[in-house]
């Protein structure tokens, strides 16, 4: 079986990830701002990872296990 991404794109996605998330923490870091501000955008930022992750899973599989119902449905006449 083909692998869907090449490994280029794969370190490519990963490291923007890694990118934009470190930048976002680093940015709550040097907020001057009270702690409690701080905690509020840090747990934002956890979440809206956390969720991000969670919804790209959901929607692949979703599409994958559509594929594979039209595949397995037999054609009707």
């Amino acid at each position: 079986m083909k692998r869907r991404n090449t490994a280029a794109f794969t370190f490519l996605a990963w490291g923007s990830f890694i990118c934009a998330l470190s930048a976002m923490l680093v940015g709550i870091y040097t907020l001057n701002e009270p702690l409690s501000v701080k905690g509020y955008y840090l747990v934002g930022t956890l979440f809206l990872t956390m969720s991000s992750f969670v919804l790209q899973k959901t929607i692949r599989d979703n599409e994958e296990d559509d594929a594979k119902i039209k595949r397995d449905t037999p054609i009707e006449k």
